[in-house]
């Protein structure tokens, strides 16, 4: 079982050793050129080891052109969106207004939370729909939408992880949300990169003590996303209360349908009184200024310490010091 501790006390690599690299490949290239190279300089990556300097510099970067790159980077998404769903509906042989409609799926400017990972139990992938009635009004808001973007894989014999994709699906075409929603099929590397570059938010409700690690979630907070996250794995080291948003609590259950019912609960109001109302709190020019906030928190806390060159080097000092 993995050892409980206060979120952001952080344990050592000998509990934790999976973290992402932070190439450029990982980071968007608007989002690098704009937010990264023009305030922390073209050789940023080095910077990571500094972290006091990483953080200053962060928090240097105006508000509008972080907010500016990273609507860069959701319009792209949009786009990607809405071709992968094109390309589906032809495939699948449905209507050319169908087709034509998934033209008109998403919007850039709405908060978009992604949900890609591989399909297994413990990831939970319907505790979203516990209650759907709920899930659907928090969608379907008519000022203030929520997109969500869901891929992923199932292991081929693993009939339990196929019908829970199958809940997803139907739920997906029958409840009115087809706009605000999508299972982007095929799940490959150009659908992560596009997920983990562009999402505003970031959806991990593993069951504890079960998560290994979260890698996806690390790349998000390379790109300016928050992580909306059950305190397990990566994010029960990460999680301060100022640099994105926690679902429970970090204790295990015994019950499983009891922390279930427990986290869906967490999950709805975290959304409803948390993440939704701070996105669309805008000032007078149009920008979420306390969500930029947390997107610089989270860049400069998270990123200088989930990555893999801190964790070798780590490594290398405590090992073979």
């Amino acid at each position: 079982m993995a050892e409980v501790v206060a979120p952001g006390n952080g344990r050592s690599d000998s509990h934790h050793t999976r973290h992402e690299r932070c190439p450029r490949a990982n980071v968007g290239r608007s989002f690098a050129q704009v937010a990264l190279r023009e305030y922390l300089g073209g050789d940023w990556q080095t910077k990571l080891h500094d972290r006091a300097g990483w953080a200053l510099a962060v928090y240097q970067i105006p508000d509008e052109e972080l907010w500016a790159a990273h609507l860069l980077l959701k319009d792209r998404l949009v786009a990607f969106i809405r071709q992968r769903s094109l390309l589906a509906r032809i495939n699948r042989g449905e209507s050319a207004e169908s087709a034509a409609a998934a033209g008109e799926m998403f919007e850039p400017g709405s908060l978009t939370i992604g949900f890609a990972r591989r399909v297994a139990g413990y990831k939970r992938w319907n505790l979203l729909l516990k209650d759907p009635e709920r899930l659907r009004r928090i969608i379907n808001s008519a000022e203030r939408p929520v997109q969500f973007v869901f891929a992923g894989k199932a292991h081929p014999q693993d009939q339990q992880a196929k019908l829970v994709l199958q809940e997803v699906a139907q739920w997906e075409s029958s409840t009115g949300v087809a706009n605000r929603s999508v299972f982007l099929q095929n799940y490959d590397h150009e659908i992560a990169r596009q997920l983990v570059q562009s999402v505003d938010v970031w959806l991990n409700v593993p069951r504890r003590p079960l998560e290994a690690s979260g890698t996806s979630g690390e790349k998000v907070a390379m790109n300016g996303g928050l992580n909306l996250s059950v305190l397990d794995g990566w994010w029960l080291e990460g999680y301060d209360g100022t640099n994105g948003f926690a679902v429970g609590n970090e204790v295990a259950a015994t019950e499983t349908a009891d922390i279930d019912a427990s986290d869906a609960e967490s999950l709805y109001r975290v959304l409803e009184q948390q993440v939704v109302p701070l996105y669309y709190d805008r000032d007078s020019n149009g920008l979420a200024r306390k969500w930029i906030a947390l997107m610089k928190n989270s860049i400069a806390t998270l990123v200088p310490e989930f990555n893999s060159d801190r964790m070798v080097e780590e490594y290398a000092r405590r090992i073979y010091t």
